[in-house]
């Protein structure tokens, strides 16, 4: 464990490097030559609004105490302290139809390397209608053999990844694969940063069902030294029996992230945890339809969800610098309900993709 002394130099430290980074920009609305020179822009109303929103807080909530306003559970471990919130809601459970997703497989040839679809309708032509029928083709036999074994063993790892290895993340195999795993093993991952990679996570968002509801776990730092006890408390969720993860675009972002963190630490972390990223298969679903498929987009036109005051993400370690360098707790107050509100509309998307799934299948 680090020494009180160093643990206190880390969030000054991180305080002043906040201070003086932005990473993205701040665009006039319509300025579409604008958003196309930017990799990550705010329209100059959304800026004008959170800052609005950050003042209001700091009169809010000045005098109270972090302790006041977030009346969470202290977790100690061999990183330290930290603390995590607590809600639930309630919520669609996702169904499981393991026979449909087996009959989709095994019906599917062109997931033996070498058979693409004019090669698997000439095959059909000829007789070799499913995955098992090849086990008697001289050139396909062995890889039908391959994966009909991964199939009997229950490998569920193993067949998604045979699986990803033919098709595309946003295949429906890869979507139907996540109803072998029980809804109590799914574990929905969401994070708060302080910027782009090889900076704290100040937040961890991790929903678990329960009994038709959503359990949401969120593990704020109150100080950013206290990451590494973060990091362990959200790995847990990550270790346990046979999980697998749900996010949204944390393929290409927030596990990379959580993993880099973990690996300053010296953490060791399994690589190989079933992973489905609901931002493939939102694309999929409605990337003719809409303007764009971020998920606030997805949450307003396909959910019908309405955030009220939300904190753009970007603006997220503003506040939190803000909240350092006061002790004014209330900038983190949006920070929390942004990250919840994130972790609940993954969830639900899910469902509403395992529905759509289901009714495809």
């Amino acid at each position: 464990m680090q020494s009180a002394s160093l643990l206190a130099g880390i969030g000054a430290r991180w305080q002043n490097r906040v201070a003086s980074l932005r990473e993205y920009d701040v665009i006039r609305e319509g300025n579409v030559f604008g958003t196309s020179f930017a990799d990550s822009f705010l329209y100059q109303d959304e800026f004008d609004c959170a800052r609005r929103l950050r003042s209001r807080l700091l009169d809010e909530y000045e005098g109270r105490s972090f302790g006041d306003v977030f009346s969470g559970t202290v977790r100690e471990n061999e990183g330290g302290e930290c603390t995590v919130l607590t809600s639930r809601e309630a919520i669609a459970v996702p169904g499981q139809d393991p026979e449909s997703l087996r009959d989709a497989i095994l019906a599917d040839l062109t997931l033996v390397k070498g058979i693409g679809p004019k090669t698997a309708e000439r095959l059909r032509k000829r007789g070799f209608a499913t995955i098992p029928d090849l086990t008697g083709h001289g050139r396909y036999r062995a890889p039908a053999r391959e994966l009909l074994a991964l199939i009997e063993a229950g490998d569920r790892p193993g067949l998604l990844e045979f699986i990803a290895r033919r098709h595309s993340a946003s295949h429906p195999h890869i979507l139907g694969m996540s109803s072998l795993f029980p809804p109590e093993s799914l574990v929905f991952f969401d994070i708060e940063t302080l910027g782009l990679f090889a900076r704290p996570i100040i937040l961890f968002g991790v929903g678990r069902i329960e009994g038709g509801r959503i359990t949401v776990s969120q593990y704020l730092l109150e100080d950013p030294s206290e990451e590494h006890a973060a990091l362990l408390e959200t790995l847990s969720h990550l270790t346990g029996e046979n999980p697998a993860l749900v996010t949204f675009n944390g393929k290409a972002f927030d596990l990379p992230y959580f993993r880099d963190r973990l690996a300053y630490y010296g953490t060791p972390f399994f690589a190989g945890i079933p992973h489905f990223d609901i931002l493939h298969h939102s694309r999929r679903a409605w990337k003719g339809e809409l303007r764009d498929c971020r998920l606030g987009t997805l949450e307003r036109e396909i959910l019908g969800v309405q955030r009220s005051e939300d904190l753009p993400s970007q603006m997220v370690p503003e506040f939190y610098e803000t909240y350092l360098r006061t002790g004014n707790p209330g900038p983190l107050v949006p920070i929390v309900e942004h990250n919840r509100q994130d972790v609940v509309s993954l969830a639900r998307l899910y469902a509403l993709h395992m529905e759509r799934w289901h009714a495809g299948s």
